[in-house]
């Protein structure tokens, strides 16, 4: 499958990677809690996918946007990998990637609702195999999706055309290629949604939010055939209602406006 890696320049040369020293205490979060700063671009479906799980929790941040193109030397002294999202603790503690920082939250968590509230959810919740569940998905869009649809098509309409030298009309067959990867990733989610109360089970998880992550960039760029996929619309209709979801749909990138049912919760 066409893939963008092979157009992309390599990363800086940089000699030095600096370790930021942190407080060997446990961590706490409450609700309500000012946990750090997050880096992140607002397309990015990874941070986009952190970006709903602190939201599931009331956990504050302080975003720093990141241009994923430039691969400047801060950023890569901060994650060599050069990937988004990258969480700096207020304690000094950085986590570098969804991955990481996702079970970091859910091991760290100790939200309590106020009484009478409503139970919040888990991000790996139920059983030993359930949780396997949950992250076999999870592994599922952040990376078979990843690789297959969001990564090429974000290049193609965005990436690409805010670089120096950008300006360049999207190729036409990676395009094609990355549709017809869309439809069979709709139709398992259709078959997912059909089976189950949610993605990976009776429980709402992190595999519906990074899930939802890819497909609100898809979203955004105007690819989604809502119309072909009416099990997955019903899907994405219950995430993209929840007060979480607010911020991604408020999400504007200069030069790439949404199309005008993006924010529309009744689309």
């Amino acid at each position: 499958m066409p893939n963008a890696a092979s157009r992309r320049s390599a990363a800086p040369h940089f000699q030095r990677i600096t370790q930021i020293p942190y407080s060997l205490h446990r961590t706490t979060f409450k609700i309500g809690t000012m946990i750090g700063k997050l880096t992140h671009y607002r397309l990015c479906p990874r941070s986009r996918s952190i970006r709903l799980a602190l939201g599931e929790f009331g956990l504050e941040v302080v975003p720093s946007d990141e241009n994923p193109w430039e691969w400047r030397h801060g950023f890569l002294a901060k994650n060599p990998a050069g990937e988004l999202p990258v969480l700096e603790m207020e304690n000094g503690l950085t986590l570098c990637g969804a991955y990481s920082i996702s079970e970091f939250v859910a091991e760290e968590i100790t939200a309590v609702p106020p009484p009478g509230a409503t139970r919040l959810p888990e991000l790996f919740p139920g059983t030993r195999e359930e949780r396997a569940e949950v992250r076999r998905l999870v592994d599922w869009f952040h990376g078979k999706f990843d690789r297959e649809v969001s990564r090429d098509l974000l290049f193609e309409k965005v990436y690409q055309r805010m670089r120096p030298a950008g300006n360049a009309a999207p190729d036409l067959e990676v395009l094609r290629a990355v549709r017809a990867n869309l439809k069979y990733h709709l139709s398992y989610i259709s078959y997912l949604a059909d089976a189950r109360r949610w993605l990976a089970g009776d429980e709402m998880s992190f595999a519906d939010l990074t899930a939802a992550a890819h497909i609100s960039t898809v979203d955004y760029l105007g690819e989604m055939p809502w119309a072909d996929y009416p099990a997955a619309k019903a899907w994405y209709q219950r995430i993209k209602s929840r007060p979480s979801f607010r911020s991604l749909l408020a999400d504007r990138v200069p030069g790439t406006p949404p199309p005008a049912a993006y924010a529309d919760l009744d689309f």
